[in-house]
C-alpha cells in the first residue's frame, strides 16, 4: 500500500500523491519532458542531474527496467551507470509491467538509488503552470522536509563527469571525448564507426594530447561552471583540428568562442523538437535535453546559427565559417530516438579525414 507523499513548488503551490520508489524527500529543480517513451534512458542522463522530472505521457512504468548488459565496458541499455535525476512526478504510475527484457518495476529500480517518485499528480495542470512561470524550485517531502535548492549553483558536471581518463576501442582516428556528463550512447556511436576514443574528465587539459578530433559532451546545469572546460577549449579553437560539439558542448563552444549564453524558460526535454538548418529548408525532428541555450547575437562574426528550433527560434547548433568546428544543442546520438540527425557523426569524421589527409 502506496504512503501520501507531497510535492512542494517554491511558488507555495503544494500538490499531493502518492509515493513509488524510496520514500524519502529530496529537493531540486522541476522540469517537465514530453516525451512519450524511454524513461530508462532519461532517468540516467546525467543532464538530468539534480532535477525533479515531470513525465507529461499519462502512464509510466507500464513496460519496466531492463536488465544491464555491457558492451566494452559500456552499458547497451543505459546512458551512464545509474539514476541521475532528483525526483520522479507521474500521472499514474502501473505498479505492473510487462516487456520481454524487463527485469524489475520501475518504483524498484528508484528504490536502489534512493530516489523518491510520486503518482497521482495532475501533470497537465503541473506542465502548464511550468511552462507560464519557467521551471521552478521544488521539492517531494516524504518522512521528513528538506529545504529548497538550486541545482544550477553547484557545479553539476563536476559532480557527473568520470573522473582519470578512459579508453575505447582501437580505429584509425584518435578522438578526444570530454566528458562533461556523457551519454553513453555517444561513446555507442563513436565505437560503430571504427574510432579510438579517449575519454577525459571536464577539467582535463586534453592540448597536450595528440588526437585527430575533439569532442565536447552533454552535461547538466549552467555551462559558465565549467570555467576550465571553456580555457582549454579556447586553445583548441586555435588550432584546425575537427571539433564537434553537442549539448552542453555546444554551449562551451559558444563560450569559448566569445559568445554568451542565457537560461531558457523552462528548457526543452523531449523526443520531437523540430529544428531547420540554416540558409535551407531543411528541417529535422530531434531529441533534446537542456535548460540553456547559445546567445548568437553575442557571438564573433566568423560564428553563425548552424541550426534553429522551429518551436522558439533559439539556437540549436553553432558553426565556424572557415574552421572544422560545429555544435548542435540537440542529441544526434538519440536515446531514446529519433535518429534523423546521426548522420552528423559521419560528418564529423569526415572532417577528421580531410584534416589528416592536408597534414
Amino acid at each position: 500500500m502506496s504512503q501520501t507523499v507531497k510535492l512542494l513548488l517554491e511558488d507555495g503551490t503544494t500538490i499531493e500523491g502518492e509515493s513509488f520508489g524510496a520514500f524519502t524527500s529530496a529537493a531540486g529543480e522541476v522540469v517537465f519532458s514530453t516525451a512519450m517513451t524511454g524513461y530508462p534512458e532519461n532517468l540516467t542522463d546525467p543532464s538530468f542531474a539534480g532535477q525533479i522530472l515531470v513525465l507529461t505521457t499519462p502512464m509510466v512504468g507500464n513496460y519496466g527496467v531492463p536488465g544491464e548488459d555491457l558492451y566494452e565496458s559500456i552499458s547497451r541499455i543505459f546512458e551512464s551507470d545509474k539514476i541521475h535525476i532528483a525526483g520522479l512526478v507521474v500521472n499514474y504510475y502501473s505498479e505492473e509491467h510487462s516487456h520481454w527484457n524487463a527485469a524489475k518495476s520501475l518504483g524498484d529500480w528508484l528504490k536502489e538509488y534512493n530516489i523518491p517518485g510520486i503518482f497521482n499528480v495532475d501533470t497537465r495542470m503541473l506542465t502548464k503552470k511550468l511552462r507560464e512561470n519557467g521551471a521552478m524550485l521544488g521539492k517531494i517531502v516524504a518522512d521528513t522536509d528538506v529545504p529548497f535548492h538550486d541545482p544550477n549553483r553547484d557545479n553539476l558536471v563536476a559532480q557527473v563527469s568520470q573522473p582519470g581518463v578512459q579508453h575505447y576501442g582501437h580505429g584509425q582516428y584518435k578522438i578526444v571525448l570530454v566528458d562533461c556528463g556523457t551519454k553513453t550512447n555517444i561513446i555507442r556511436c563513436f565505437l560503430e564507426r571504427d574510432v579510438e576514443l579517449i575519454r577525459v574528465p571536464w577539467d582535463y587539459d586534453f592540448t597536450a594530447l595528440d588526437y585527430d578530433g575533439l569532442f565536447l559532451s552533454n552535461g547538466p546545469g549552467d555551462p559558465k561552471m565549467c570555467e576550465a572546460t571553456i580555457r582549454h577549449l579556447q586553445k583548441a579553437l586555435g588550432q584546425d583540428k575537427p571539433i564537434f560539439g553537442i549539448c552542453l558542448g555546444s554551449q562551451l563552444m559558444g563560450l569559448a568562442a566569445g559568445g554568451d549564453t542565457f537560461k531558457l524558460k523552462y528548457g526543452h526535454r523531449s523526443h520531437n523538437q523540430p529544428v531547420k538548418r540554416t540558409g535551407t529548408q531543411r528541417c529535422y525532428i530531434t531529441s533534446q535535453n537542456h535548460g540553456f541555450a547559445v546567445d548568437t547575437a553575442t557571438l564573433p562574426a566568423e560564428w553563425q546559427m548552424l541550426f534553429e528550433n522551429l518551436n522558439d527560434g533559439t539556437c540549436e547548433g553553432i558553426k565556424h565559417t572557415s574552421k572544422p568546428f560545429f555544435s548542435t544543442q540537440f542529441h544526434p546520438e538519440a536515446a531514446g530516438g529519433p535518429e534523423d540527425t546521426e548522420f552528423l557523426f559521419d560528418d564529423f569524421l569526415k572532417a577528421v579525414v580531410d584534416y589528416k589527409a592536408e597534414r
